[in-house]
């Protein structure tokens, strides 16, 4: 599996944010704040962002940091109601 990582690239019109579609995998496209949020292989994040900072209809290119957020909780404590509940099922 590519280890991948998420761009967020803000445009000034949407009419160019289907040609992003070469550049990686389009998941979403906001109509209101006119960003694009693009997936690639992360060894290719930082040509990648070169890249697409030199078009002339992109105004900024923002990596995604969700690779580099710790998800395992150490010290969370389960519910006691949650818990009783998930006992009485089985």
């Amino acid at each position: 599996m590519n280890e991948r990582q998420g761009l967020i690239v803000y445009v000034h019109q949407l009419k160019h944010a289907k040609s992003l579609r070469k550049y990686g995998h389009v998941l979403y496209i906001s109509r209101r704040q006119k960003y694009v949020v693009l997936y690639c292989n992360r060894e290719d994040i930082d040509m990648m962002t070169t890249k697409l900072q030199r078009l002339p209809f992109v105004k900024d290119v923002v990596a995604s940091y969700r690779p580099f957020v710790k998800t395992e909780y150490e010290n969370a404590k389960p519910d006691k109601a949650k818990e009783y509940d998930y006992k009485v099922g089985l």
